[in-house]
């Protein structure tokens, strides 16, 4: 007999009745898509029919939503269903930047925070006026359907600005976080030969202003394509000269905005892999893909509508700034921050929750833990506007998540697991279902998610490769600079033909609900027992002496097999033969013998990619004898020092 696991949130009647979900499934019944009676239906239910009837579901998102697309008469909503290659509304014509900028009035928009207590705001109608203001200025410097517009810039309104006006014109926008260096940002932003370059001159982290005029020059320098440059001054209003326009005075006047019809694929944005083998791949997805993607994504399944205020911690470089500008699309209030999450305290984040009345906090799994780690006290914050904490970028520890459980038994936390390359999330939270400790609720709808057993077999309660089976609309349109395709179908398609491998290891519970173990390319085979890193992970993160951890399995030449974990001590401790046997014991205790590592070994520091993921790969690959600058892309790792040291760690 399976035993239930006991929800650490269970949604309140109202909270259901007032979802947007709800509403959905109500308006699907009074327009005959579904059954009288399926107003309430379980979502296990409409989850089935989205997937069994793709274009009843997508269509009517179109008409739930409002969403302004001119379709021909007779039109179908998919044209072609194979994967890669499947076709979304052919003949139709949209714009993603028309979706948002419908929203009128003197209602916010926009708020942007910075850590040392800066705050701004843009109405709609201000924002309307700066993205038809640089619109306006980009038609003068020749931008049209096509080309391409890039940023240098941290999280300021400026980007969105930036973005929506490239957007109008049919021009395509890609941006980089001003972290990276003007080598890395050039390895991804030279790629498409932009012809216009946004750069601010700096940010703020750590307590820091951080002047980057002189790397922003330098990334100029780089990318010899360029007409022009405009300049945001961020920590200095007067920033600018003559390397190029000043933003301010560009939106100085306001200008109406016309954004330009589309068609439904036509190139939105481009994102970028993470790179830490190779060149950054450019992934290019659709305005009509993201449109419908992230209105089922924002409204269904995270809750937003108008008036709601949605923040997500992120950069310009991650896809969760892209995801979180969609809020603008269903009229809610996107709040932006420019600082370190935990500055000048831990509790940073919760914070800016509290003081801007957060309708729904994103963050990374990595700061939850952090919270959970450090115990912070949340009891004396006013959070009583907040209704969701989401967490992504990493599995979410279970004990992490029974702690946020514990600290806000009111507040609705949602884990989900998707990626770059849909700019979205295949599994997430459901406001009209419980939530388990360690577990993700349930696919999105729209998406057919399974498991897959090394046969290619779907399997329910076991461990196994996550797989896409129908395609979804934000899927990407192609790979930047792969005219024949064959990277973007080795990408996904060369393990199972037609079927979306993500690459993800994980088990689809009997209820439907998700766990996610770690990167399938990373998994460990131990004694014919198949091992995701997360969930050991989980264990080691409980211990206050362990700052960071990082476990890969090695197949060895004689047939053995090598599994260390490596450690970083936390500030003022020792990791010592106590600490080792105490892992060890906890380890064997919470998951089982075959987990427990073979050696410890304690390192000064470990990698991450520029997004803070643990890169199991590269010093996989290390030890297995390539040299550290064939392992791994050094302009996508954060500290590439790190990586010399596993060279001496070799068996």
């Amino acid at each position: 007999m399976t035993t239930q696991p006991h929800p650490a949130w269970t949604p309140p009647a109202d909270l259901v009745e007032a979802s947007v979900l709800r509403d959905y499934q109500a308006w699907l019944v009074a327009h005959g898509l579904r059954p009288a009676g399926a107003e309430t239906e379980p979502y296990a239910d409409l989850h089935r029919w989205s997937v069994e009837r793709p274009e009843e579901f997508w269509g009517s998102l179109v008409d739930y939503f409002d969403v302004p697309l001119e379709r021909p008469p007779g039109a179908p909503v998919l044209g072609s269903r194979a994967m890669p290659g499947a076709q979304w509304f052919p003949g139709s014509t949209l714009n993603y930047a028309d979706v948002v900028l419908r929203h009128r009035g003197d209602g916010v928009a926009v708020v942007l925070v910075v850590e040392d207590g800066t705050r701004a705001e843009l109405t709609w109608e201000d924002l309307r006026g700066q993205v038809g203001a640089v619109a306006a200025w980009l038609r003068e410097q020749g931008v049209g359907p096509g080309d391409r517009v890039a940023g240098y810039l941290p999280n300021l309104p400026a980007a969105v600005v930036c973005f929506l006006a490239a957007a109008g014109l049919g021009a395509t926008w890609s941006a980089c976080s001003m972290e990276y260096s003007p080598a890395g940002a050039a390895d991804r932003l030279a790629q498409l030969d932009p012809v216009v370059l946004v750069t601010a001159d700096g940010y703020h982290f750590g307590g820091r202003r951080h002047d980057r005029t002189a790397e922003a020059d330098q990334l100029a320098a780089a990318l010899p394509s360029l007409r022009a440059r405009l300049l945001v001054g961020h920590l200095d209003p007067a920033a600018g000269g003559a390397r190029g326009a000043s933003y301010d005075e560009v939106v100085a006047a306001p200008v109406e905005p016309a954004p330009l019809p589309v068609p439904f694929d036509h190139p939105l944005w481009v994102l970028y892999s993470s790179g830490t083998t190779g060149r950054p791949k450019g992934i290019v997805h659709g305005h009509g893909g993201i449109v419908l993607e992230h209105l089922k994504w924002a409204a269904l399944h995270l809750d937003l509508r108008p008036g709601s205020r949605f923040h997500w911690f992120t950069t310009t470089s991650w896809m969760m700034w892209n995801a979180q500008v969609a809020g603008l699309l269903l009229g809610a209030t996107i709040v932006l921050y420019d600082g370190s999450p935990t500055w000048p305290a831990p509790d940073a984040t919760w914070r800016l929750a509290e003081a801007e009345r957060l309708t729904y906090l994103g963050t990374s799994a990595a700061y939850l833990a952090g919270s959970h780690k450090q115990d912070l006290d949340l009891a004396g914050l006013d959070l009583a506007s907040l209704v969701g904490v989401g967490s992504t970028g990493s599995p979410l520890p279970e004990s992490t998540a029974a702690w946020v459980n514990e600290r806000l038994p009111a507040v609705w936390l949602a884990s989900a697991t998707g990626g770059t390359d849909v700019c979205s999330a295949f599994a997430g939270g459901v406001a009209t279902l419980p939530a388990v400790p360690g577990e993700i609720q349930a696919p999105l709808l729209g998406v057919a998610l399974e498991s897959w057993d090394t046969e290619g077999r779907p399997v329910v309660g076991d461990v196994g490769e996550m797989v896409v089976t129908a395609p979804i609309p934000s899927m990407p349109v192609l790979f930047w600079d792969d005219a024949d395709g064959s990277r973007y179908a080795d990408a996904y398609f060369s393990t199972y033909p037609g079927v979306w491998r993500h690459g993800d290891f994980v088990t689809v519970t009997e209820r439907g609900s998700l766990v996610v173990h770690g990167r399938s390319d990373a998994t460990m085979n131990r004694y014919g027992v198949r091992m995701g890193s997360a969930e050991i992970y989980e264990v080691v993160d409980a211990f206050g002496e362990v700052a960071d951890s990082l476990v890969i399995g090695l197949e060895e030449p004689g047939g053995g097999y090598w599994m260390p974990l490596f450690v970083v001590a936390a500030p003022g401790a020792v990791v010592d033969d106590d600490v080792v046997a105490r892992l060890r014991t906890a380890i064997r205790t919470d998951l089982s013998p075959r987990h427990v590592p073979d050696d410890v070994v304690v390192v000064e520091r470990l990698p991450h990619t520029l997004t803070g993921k643990r890169m199991e790969v590269p010093v996989k690959r290390i030890l297995s004898g390539l040299p550290p600058e064939e392992a791994a892309n050094a302009k996508s790792v954060d500290d590439p020092s790190a990586l010399e040291q596993f060279v001496a760690l070799r068996r």
